[in-house]
């Protein structure tokens, strides 16, 4: 592949990612039109409003982000609107920095995070979670020309992207010698990796089989899954009635097949089981 190709490959990837994230200012998009959390259980506030408040990054495709009609799209938008649909009432979506999510969450700006957030130990000190409504795991990204990165233990002594509070760092780290570097976007390492400026990334198998298909991006998926990460939709805590009605809706979208077609629309394959 030529350079300029390359370049603008590249370039395409990250404009797609900005136009998403927007300016400082306008990253977080409060519901405008009217809608305000209050006191008082979700399941409630939500009956009363008929909206569902759903938080996501809004930058993470196929998962979730902003198309070119300013319009949120992706599996997790998918998915709240069914089951949005299922409680009864309208799915609202509001976009805000990954490492805010939890925080407005708790501060009750938001009903519920549906927005890739895998389920772990230190997370349910925080906040519960419905049951898992993906499977999938991180692997090793490499440029295509690189051979000798297969296995988690090859990244000792390599640079290697990942993003800051994910659990690819907590991967990353596991690896005593390997140079980790954080990133707050998916897309700046995945152009450093590119750029040569580091010899590995670690993300989803998902999200970067999408966007090695979409994109044209010359990396490739070097290893096998290093770890199976199960993730769930993230409640305050004190909701059980809420959470018990989620559940239900989503065991109901599986059963019926809603789910895997949604699931197959996004990434071409069957759910991986838990």
């Amino acid at each position: 592949m030529k350079k300029t190709t390359i370049s603008a490959i590249i370039f395409l990837f990250i404009f797609g990612f900005l136009a998403a994230c927007g300016t400082e200012d306008t990253t977080e998009k409060a519901p405008d039109d009217g809608t305000e959390t209050k006191s008082g259980g979700v399941l409630e506030r939500m009956e009363e409003s008929g909206k569902l408040n759903v938080a996501f990054e809004g930058t993470y495709p196929p998962f979730n982000f902003i198309d070119d009609k300013d319009e949120f799209q992706g599996f997790d938008v998918d998915i709240s609107n069914e089951l949005a649909e299922r409680l009864g009432v309208e799915a609202n979506f509001i976009a805000t920095k990954w490492d805010g999510l939890i925080g407005g969450l708790k501060a009750d700006k938001f009903d519920i995070i549906i927005g890739q957030m895998t389920v772990t130990e230190e997370r349910q000190k925080s906040v519960d979670f419905t049951d898992p409504y993906v499977i999938t795991g991180s692997v090793l990204v490499t440029r295509e020309d690189t051979d000798d990165i297969t296995k988690l233990e090859d990244i000792k002594g390599k640079k290697v992207g990942v993003g800051g509070g994910t659990t690819f760092e907590e991967v990353a780290n596991s690896v005593d010698g390997a140079e980790v570097k954080l990133y707050k976007a998916v897309g700046d390492y995945i152009q450093d990796l590119t750029n040569k400026r580091l010899d590995a990334i670690i993300n989803d198998q998902l999200l970067i089989s999408y966007n090695i298909k979409e994109q044209g991006l010359p990396i490739k998926i070097s290893s096998d899954i290093l770890n199976k990460d199960e993730i769930g939709m993230a409640v305050n805590k004190g909701n059980e009635d809420f959470i018990e009605k989620v559940n239900m809706a989503l065991s109901e979208m599986k059963e019926d097949g809603t789910y895997a077609e949604i699931y197959k629309k996004w990434f071409g394959t069957e759910p991986l089981e838990s």
